[in-house]
């Protein structure tokens, strides 16, 4: 596929004026030098600055026609036309061998496996567990005892390293599972709400492979899950004007899987676009597989 150089740059500013959009709020907050226990996660634990969500790409294998200012950029290449230039797949896995290998097992993986949907969002319960101090600096919403007896009272099914990684060391051992990051990719599925704000990790670090569209699909998938995430934490989050999803009952349940689910199927989607706009290239999925 190619692009005419009109047809991409018109792309382009469109996924500009979406990226600017989608990260006002936190760039004027971070202006004012403002945090907020939300929505700084998305800029914080992932690290990736507003910035590098208005650049735009148009995919593996698209053709920029007229696009030589790109051949400077990383894992672009000369395409068929004069002064084309096209994202690299094949570049992307000789260069970053270990990496696109991780990620593509663990979009496969995770697309190959059921949904589970009885954790109900323990796992920011199990890292206030017992704990002294806390993460975050907001008040619990039950208080430490309550709270504790809500991690007491319940299964901890983690899936999730990256979540695990931050249980107090009382409630490590109440996890079904022994977490480790070297068997992550045995573990992950697509229940798992930090599974699915992933795939914003994922298309960031696959660069120009990634339309940028895809991109910011992920990203608001991301933001939307991180949501659930703390209304379904202890966390007291009224004066942000969150309204929780009181997990420790059985409306709170009920309506954290009905939205779980909801997420997994989002999910999926995405998985499914990520693997197919990188992976298009046979020359691309036969150097993976090399």
């Amino acid at each position: 596929m190619t692009l005419a150089r009109t047809d991409w740059l018109e792309r382009e500013r469109a996924h500009q004026t979406r990226a600017d959009a989608l990260t006002a709020e936190h760039r004027e907050r971070a202006a004012r030098g403002e945090k907020h226990p939300v929505w700084d996660f998305l800029f914080t634990y992932y690290g990736y600055k507003p910035a590098q969500l208005r650049r735009w790409h148009p995919g593996a294998g698209v053709e920029l026609e007229e696009a030589d200012e790109r051949l400077t950029w990383r894992w672009y290449s000369p395409g068929a036309t004069e002064a084309g230039a096209v994202p690299d797949a094949a570049a992307f896995a000789r260069e970053k061998a270990d990496l696109a290998g991780l990620i593509e097992r663990m979009l496969r993986r995770t697309a190959s496996r059921p949904g589970q949907f009885g954790c109900f969002g323990l796992h920011e319960w199990a890292m206030v567990y017992r704990a002294d101090e806390h993460r975050h600096a907001v008040p619990l919403r039950l208080g430490q005892d309550a709270t504790d007896l809500v991690v007491e009272s319940h299964d901890l099914r983690c899936t999730h390293f990256d979540a695990f990684r931050f249980f107090t060391p009382a409630a490590v051992p109440r996890n079904r599972t022994e977490l480790t990051r070297d068997e992550q990719p045995l573990f992950e599925q697509p229940g798992c709400l930090h599974a699915g704000m992933d795939l914003y990790k994922w298309a960031v670090k696959l660069g120009p492979l990634v339309p940028g569209e895809l991109l910011l699909d992920t990203f608001e998938l991301a933001r939307d899950i991180r949501l659930l995430d703390m209304q379904a934490a202890p966390y007291d989050l009224a004066p942000w004007g969150v309204e929780p999803v009181p997990i420790e009952t059985t409306e709170g349940k009920a309506e954290y899987v009905r939205r779980q689910r909801v997420f997994a199927e989002r999910g999926g989607h995405l998985r499914g676009e990520l693997l197919h706009a990188w992976l298009g290239s046979t020359a691309a999925a036969a150097t993976l597989a090399g």
